[in-house]
């Protein structure tokens, strides 16, 4: 009997430890949204909707599930029994302060003094704006930007060119695309970063990151962001711990 009994019990543990809920996660206007992180807080499994705003993610009832974006109000959602086995529409709203506020178009007076003001960027715009200046303008420490034991250094040759000049971007240039990009608010309420360690945790991710394809055409994809976004979260814990985040060595194959 007590062998039955155990059975049973391994067979409900399974059957839970299975389960999932699907969905798709979808704006004011059941517009589908791509690239929303979906992290269930219970049992930390995260993922990202895909192109067409659907997700599947492991869950059982009483679990707690968040869905976070950029330009979004978090939403986060209680799993019941009646959500499983079930497609599920999940509704998040655009952050107040990313929409653009309807204004009435400002007649010119022709007084400089009361027309200046009228003009140029929005005070939050206009701060973000120096926010991000001012961190790539920021020298990196020594210790962030050495290279890594087996990592190949461009030699300098005076007068001479070397190495291939096709790129369209630098490190530096997808860096600032990042912090624009994602806003400095991901970093420091998402990852709960502090603004000195913005940079050196962007470096910090670089280290062991394919980016050779983004350099060239000098743009990045919602899928590259989607990439930059999950490596932040898996390697955000080992950055705090000031462990290495090295690529693997390449070992040489044996003929």
């Amino acid at each position: 009997m007590w062998r039955f009994a155990l059975l049973l019990a391994v067979g409900i543990t399974m059957h839970v430890s299975g389960q999932t809920v699907t969905g798709s996660v979808v704006d004011e206007d059941q517009n589908l949204i791509s690239a929303v992180l979906v992290f269930n807080i219970t049992n930390e499994a995260k993922v990202f909707t895909n192109n067409k705003g659907e997700f599947e993610i492991s869950a059982g009832p009483n679990d707690e599930i968040r869905f976070i974006r950029k330009g979004f109000e978090r939403s986060a959602k209680s799993i019941k029994n009646e959500d499983l086995g079930v497609w599920m529409t999940i509704k998040v709203t655009r952050n107040t302060e990313a929409i653009e506020e309807v204004r009435i178009v400002y007649q010119p007076t022709g007084d400089l003094k009361k027309d200046l003001p009228n003009y140029g960027d929005s005070k939050p715009v206009a701060k973000l704006k120096g926010e991000t200046a001012k961190y790539i303008r920021s020298k990196s420490a020594p210790e962030v930007l050495a290279p890594k034991p087996g990592e190949f250094v461009q030699p300098k040759v005076s007068g001479i060119i070397n190495g291939k000049v096709d790129d369209q971007w630098d490190h530096i240039d997808f860096m600032e695309y990042l912090i624009s990009y994602l806003g400095v608010e991901f970093f420091i309420e998402n990852l709960q970063l502090k603004k000195t360690e913005i940079q050196p945790f962007i470096y910090y991710i670089f280290r062991n990151f394919e980016r050779r394809e983004i350099l060239f055409r000098g743009s990045a994809s919602s899928a590259d962001i989607s990439r930059f976004i999950n490596e932040s979260y898996l390697k955000l814990e080992a950055y705090q711990n000031n462990l290495p985040n090295n690529p693997p060595n390449k070992k040489n194959r044996k003929p």
